[in-house]
């Protein structure tokens, strides 16, 4: 499965909480270590909220 089909996989299970967390751990372990860590460029009053906010409305966005 590529990248983007286990993107998708994940937009189109994230309510199977068991399906969700593995395919996000294998999109994860994709990822290069060696890759220069990126802190996020802005402090959030609410991280966990705002977050879920951003991810809800992107999915909505991938879903159109």
């Amino acid at each position: 499965m590529t990248n983007a089909e286990l993107k998708q996989y994940i937009s189109q299970h994230r309510n199977n909480e068991e399906a969700f967390r593995a395919a996000l751990e294998v999109l994860m372990s994709r990822s290069d270590p060696n890759a220069p860590y990126q802190p996020y460029p802005f402090e959030l009053t609410d991280p966990k909220s705002e977050v879920e906010a951003l991810l809800i409305e992107k999915i909505k966005q991938a879903e159109k």
